[in-house]
């Protein structure tokens, strides 16, 4: 028997959530629950208005930080999973701060860096930085000794370990650590943009929801803040599929 594809079985699920939905809005019977069918409706309209703004501004300010927190991070944890020396150094620091919920540092940012996109993409940043360090160097630290001594036997030296060992036996981990951060990086997201700041889907979900309490566009805005956070996710497993064929 061939077996369904994922496709499928991804829209079956959505199906099923949909019919869900349309259950809990007929036995709840209140404005703040409408159906699916209302928000889609709702949701062609606002398309037409001022939700695509809204969309890309949150899209950049992911992005943002997630690529910020890729540039440092990743090279951070491949040299402390490299040196012990450099990892005993730093260690006590990283398990200070990492338990530490960064969402309660966006007052004390917005104080310093005021508005604009800045204070938002660090505060993701904070929170995805540590997440992705700690994943890669524990990663690079488990690489097998007899590997490494045998790729600097051939001759090669730091540079070419990392570039050539360490990066590679460590992508896996990266994407891994994307991968978990999504989810996290849209919800800080949503935190932040409910402070100083007009623009963005959180400030979008916020207006609608709890200012002009017209909840079908609030609806909306928590389905774009979904679709944000699942591209972002599958765009995590293509590249996995691009950079790690051997998995």
């Amino acid at each position: 028997m061939k077996p369904r594809s994922t496709s499928v079985d991804l829209g079956l699920t959505v199906l099923g959530l949909l019919l869900v939905w349309q259950m809990a809005a007929w036995l709840v019977n209140q404005p703040i629950l409408p159906g699916p069918i209302t928000v889609g409706i709702t949701f062609i309209q606002e398309i037409q208005g001022d939700l695509p703004e809204h969309f890309l501004v949150s899209l950049w300010r992911v992005t943002a930080s997630m690529l910020l927190s890729i540039i440092t991070a990743v090279p951070a944890g491949l040299v402390l999973g490299q040196s012990q020396r450099l990892n005993a150094l730093f260690s006590p620091l990283i398990y200070i701060l990492y338990p530490i919920p960064k969402v309660v540092f966006v007052p004390l940012v917005l104080l310093f860096l005021g508005l604009g996109d800045l204070p938002k993409i660090l505060i993701i940043f904070l929170i995805l930085f540590f997440q992705i360090l700690v994943l890669v160097r524990d990663q690079a630290a488990s690489l097998r000794p007899e590997l490494i001594f045998s790729v600097r036997s051939l001759g090669a030296g730091r540079r070419a370990l990392f570039r050539f060992v360490y990066l590679p036996a460590s992508l896996p981990a990266i994407l891994t650590a994307l991968r978990q951060s999504v989810g996290t990086a849209v919800a800080v997201l949503y935190v932040a943009e409910l402070f100083a700041t007009q623009k963005g889907l959180g400030y979008y979900i916020y207006l609608n929801g709890s200012t002009l309490f017209n909840y079908p566009a609030m609806y909306v805005g928590i389905l774009a803040m979904s679709i944000l956070g699942i591209g972002w996710y599958y765009a995590v497993d293509w590249l996995e599929k691009k950079l790690c064929k051997w998995m």
